[in-house]
């Protein structure tokens, strides 16, 4: 988040009287899990690049704006999370220290895991925004007893720890890469519903099934196959399998 440090929020950057409720791309922490978001925004105050504090599930987060304030299309695409304030030179600052923690922290969770010889593999930790939780997201073939570790984990760093299980395409999500079309993955950028992807959506789209071309970073089928997939109609199973009702003629 070293990008934030120029667009600190100044006294000349207060939120205006204006009441109207607005939307607003957000771009979060690469540190954390979920990159990029849209908020509910009261006034027409942030403009492009400016750094601030928006609501993160139960916690908060530091965040730059990618996408100015502007007017909802209905009251129903208006979104829950909403920004608290402008980040402030202190949120800056604390937001380093939580990266510097989240990589003394992982270095040491991974010294920590071989030493327990626990059957898991570490993705990435998070630090919550007031700094005394830490979330440790980490990949295994099966349940883990990872209740020494996180005895380890607490005693060492002071703070309440939560060992968190995800998936080969979460932990995708979590690290981020660049898939084939040269930009960064959908998953660790904008997309939040990983939805099944079935070897029948290469075959409906007439591509050739070649696992090293079908397949992410993950390991997995990737996600951008059911794209396109609706724009080969009935005949080809776009249409929900061909199952909408229409007349494949």
């Amino acid at each position: 988040m070293s990008e934030l440090v120029n667009v600190i929020a100044s006294d000349s950057d207060l939120p205006s009287p204006d009441t109207q409720l607005y939307i607003v791309g957000v771009q979060l922490s690469k540190r954390l899990a979920s990159k990029s978001s849209s908020y509910r925004v009261e006034g027409k105050w942030l403009r492009l690049g400016d750094a601030c504090v928006v609501e993160h599930g139960d916690d908060y987060a530091l965040g730059k704006v990618w996408l100015p304030p502007r007017l909802p299309a209905r009251a129903r695409s208006i979104p829950k999370p909403r920004v608290v304030r402008k980040a402030s030179a202190e949120d800056v600052e604390l937001e380093m220290r939580r990266e510097a923690l989240e990589r003394e922290a992982h270095a040491y969770a991974v010294t920590a895991i071989r030493s327990h010889t626990l059957p898991m593999k570490l993705g990435k930790v998070e630090y919550s925004f007031d700094g005394r939780k830490a979330t440790f997201f980490f990949t295994a073939e099966g349940r883990i007893d990872f209740r020494e570790l996180v005895r380890d984990l607490a005693h060492r760093f002071h703070i309440r720890v939560e060992m968190r299980q995800v998936g080969v395409r979460d932990e995708a999500g979590l690290l981020g890469g660049v898939g084939v079309c040269g930009r960064e993955l959908c998953c660790s950028t904008w997309l939040k519903d990983l939805k099944p992807v079935s070897i029948k959506a290469a075959k409906q789209q007439g591509l050739m099934l070649n696992p090293s071309k079908l397949s992410g970073l993950c390991g997995r089928l990737r996600c951008c196959l059911n794209y396109e997939l609706p724009g080969y109609g009935c005949g080809s199973g776009g249409c929900s399998g061909g199952k909408c009702g229409r007349s494949q003629g």
